[in-house]
């Protein structure tokens, strides 16, 4: 009977051969890959890589069949240097072959001239990748892990060594490459040459670095506006995170709680146009504030609201929900035991909180400022609803893309300024981090009862977060009446008509019909949806576990690369992609799967950030002690580590699914008429003039994804940690205080 690595060794060799002889080689165009099996064996199109070699000429799919048979080669040497040898020789050959021979040879033969000129012309050319070649590449970078984990790297663990290779890869072919596609046009001057003063002649201008503003002037230069608005922001969003956190924790009593994180997650589970259309309908030239100060006190109507402060208030309401869910695990995590401590040692509640409780929520605070830090350099839609002329760099980007201009060195070049930011505050934070250990979950029991806040931190509590959700229910209050009444500002007549148009239902002689015209986009939306929120999910809780769990070179870098999806606007990501995924080797331009790879590695720093704030309290002792009773590496992850990371799993998953359900920028150049999305619906009736079919159409979202979210949290359930509920430390400490 075979053991672990050579039966792994067996599987993934027989993948890939069976991939080659079994599955079509190419990209299959207007249909499904499984519809053509029956051809495998017939024409270039819809043929097997084994069919390509043998009869139509393409013999430089041979090195992959060479690597297989080199790392099959192993089964015959005892594990050791080696094996390894061979594994790596095979999987490093075959994998670095075919993917160097897909850049090589594309449509139209060779890729560049150079080649042309050296060789001549190809009689035959290739496609993008189809279902056979990519579980070719597959097979060959597990056999090449498991050649890594032979040779004594990752200390010889083949789970480890599988995943920090296949996180490796994804991360490099769907983050890497289309970014380093995109921003390698800062390098070009304006008749495609290379050269490096290029991006300088761009961005080095008073537009771009302008201090006007402290000298007394109009605006600063809009590097200068995007960098104060996302630290203002970073740190509005973390401080309200937390002080919901906080008070849906440990103070807010049961009937509280519930209604506390939905209307705290309300902002999350919109488009962000709805939030920037309530702030205007209340507070732009003729929204109701306005109108109240022009009738009672007779001050006329300004745009005062349109500028840095409409921006950030749009993005406070946009963005705290996400520090609310990394932050409210993180205080889940804190072990009552040591605050009980504290107290035994004749510590006020006051002093136990500022000393011991907040410093334990280091790791998530820093978390979620820079989470907050990077979604607000990249967000698009509230700046360009809200921002007048308040530019920042995602907004000069859009327009230097999809305006007159089209000026993609430009458009690049900005983006570079926003990665330097990106990259500068991930520095900080791993510094002021640093090695320090906030470990609260351990092997031992803790049974101890969470400590109820002092008084002065639970009545400024009350005292700000309850006035921020009744204002958050105001904005959407007055956003989506528009969907109820005939024509908003003329005719405040109530109707449905408008849910009629998109989401009508007719009986005819043939049943059921979905005569609205939303169901299409709809339905679209929920299936790429919910196909990419558990992958996003599950690699990035994958990235953490390798994060806080496993040492490896460039490891920094490989937690940088996971994070870079995000300091990059979601309009260049989307460029990105139709750069890199418009020709071979891998075409996907059209597809609905470069929407669901776009929204995974879009929503993938939020998978990966809540799980390391989360990794950062769970004690190394239980992947020790389950490994010393013989469990494996991914048997630990699974029964134990894993159930303890609960809330890290549900935030990634519901943040992921509405993300997907709601983003635009990212995919705004990515639709088709066949893969249309709800907020491209909503965009075209908006940019149409029907708002109430826009409004009526979130409305839905909203009920679909407060739905979604509940489903979410029902399946995963809580985290058990053997702890009483804050409720009863309430009940406790005031029979305490009695006493």
């Amino acid at each position: 009977m075979l053991k672990g690595a050579n039966r792994a060794l067996l599987v993934w060799t027989m993948l890939g051969l069976g991939a080659y002889g079994l599955l079509p080689w190419y990209a299959i165009q207007d249909t499904a890959w499984y519809s053509v099996l029956p051809q495998v064996l017939g024409s270039a199109e819809t043929g097997s890589g084994l069919v390509q070699i043998l009869v139509h000429g393409r013999v430089w799919l041979g090195l992959g069949l060479v690597g297989l048979a080199l790392a099959s080669a192993a089964f015959f040497f005892p594990a050791g240097r080696t094996q390894s040898g061979w594994l790596l020789a095979g999987g490093m050959l075959g994998f670095g072959g075919l993917l160097a021979s897909g850049f090589l040879i594309g449509a139209r033969g060779w890729s560049f001239a150079f080649f042309n000129a050296q060789f001549g012309e190809l009689s035959v050319n290739q496609f993008g990748m189809g279902i056979g070649a990519l579980l070719t590449l597959l097979a060959l970078v597990m056999l090449t892990s498991l050649g890594v984990a032979r040779r004594g790297y990752f200390r010889g663990d083949v789970f480890v060594a599988s995943a920090v290779l296949g996180c490796a890869a994804l991360l490099v072919m769907f983050i890497a490459f289309p970014v380093s596609k995109a921003l390698s046009g800062a390098f070009l001057n304006e008749d495609g040459q290379w050269a490096l003063s290029a991006i300088f002649d761009r961005i080095g201008n008073e537009r771009i670095w302008g201090l006007a503003c402290l000298a007394g002037g109009v605006r600063c230069g809009v590097a200068w506006n995007t960098l104060f608005l996302a630290l203002l922001t970073a740190t509005g969003t973390t401080v309200l995170g937390t002080m919901m956190a906080l008070l849906a924790e440990r103070s807010a009593g049961p009937r509280v709680q519930t209604p506390l994180r939905v209307v705290a997650l309300l902002p999350i589970i919109t488009p962000p146009f709805v939030v920037g259309l309530g702030l205007i309908l209340l507070f732009g030239r003729a929204g109701v504030v306005n109108q109240f100060l022009e009738y009672a006190f007779g001050i006329p109507p300004t745009r005062w609201f349109y500028g840095l402060l409409g921006v950030w208030i749009a993005q406070l309401f946009a963005f705290t929900p996400i520090a609310f869910m990394i932050m409210r695990g993180v205080v889940q995590g804190v072990a009552p035991s040591l605050e009980e401590a504290a107290q035994t040692l004749r510590a006020d509640r006051k002093k136990t909180f500022f000393t011991v409780t907040l410093p334990l929520l280091k790791p998530g605070l820093a978390n979620a400022f820079l989470v907050g830090f990077i979604e607000s350099i990249a967000d698009f839609g509230n700046p360009v609803v809200v921002g007048g002329q308040f530019s920042v760099l995602s907004t000069d980007i859009f327009f230097a893309i999809v305006g007159a201009q089209f000026d993609q060195g430009k458009a690049a070049s900005l983006a570079w300024i926003l990665t330097l930011f990106a990259l500068a505050v991930f520095a900080l934070q791993r510094a002021l981090l640093g090695k320090q250990n906030y470990t609260t979950v351990s092997g031992k029991g803790d049974a101890g009862i969470p400590m109820a806040l002092p008084d002065g931190v639970r009545r400024t509590l009350n005292a700000l977060v309850y006035p921020w959700l009744t204002f958050t229910v105001v904005v959407y209050l007055f956003a989506f009446a528009g969907g109820f009444v005939q024509t908003w500002g003329r005719d405040y007549t109530l109707t449905l008509a408008h849910f009629k148009t998109a989401f009508g239902l007719e009986w005819s002689e043939f049943g059921l019909v979905w005569a609205g015209t939303a169901w299409n986009s709809l339905f679209t939306t929920v299936k790429l949806a919910g196909l990419s929120a558990p992958m996003t999910a599950g690699v990035g809780l994958l990235i953490a576990y390798l994060m806080a769990r496993t040492e490896f070179r460039g490891q920094g870098w490989f937690e940088f690369v996971a994070l870079l999806a995000f300091a990059i606007p979601g309009t260049v990501l989307g460029v990105s992609y139709i750069l890199a995924f418009n020709v071979p080797p891998i075409e996907l331009t059209g597809t609905g799967l470069i929407i669901v790879l776009c929204f995974m590695f879009r929503n993938l720093p939020v998978g990966v950030r809540a799980g390391t704030a989360a990794f950062k309290q769970l004690d190394r002792s239980l992947d020790e002690a389950s490994v010393m009773l013989r469990a494996s590496t991914f048997q630990t992850l699974r029964h134990v580590v894993l159930p303890l990371l609960k809330p890290a799993l549900v935030a990634a998953l519901v943040y992921s699914f509405v993300r997907a359900m709601t983003t635009v920028s990212a995919v705004i150049f990515l639709v088709t008429a066949e893969n249309e999305l709800a907020t491209t619906y909503i965009i075209g009736r908006v940019g149409n003039g029907d708002y109430g079919v826009a409004l009526a159409y979130c409305t839905v979202l909203i009920v679909l994804m407060s739905l979604s979210i509940a489903l979410i949290q029902f399946l995963v359930g809580e985290r058990k940690l053997g702890r009483r509920k804050a409720g009863q430390s309430r009940t406790l400490a005031s029979a305490h205080s009695t006493l």
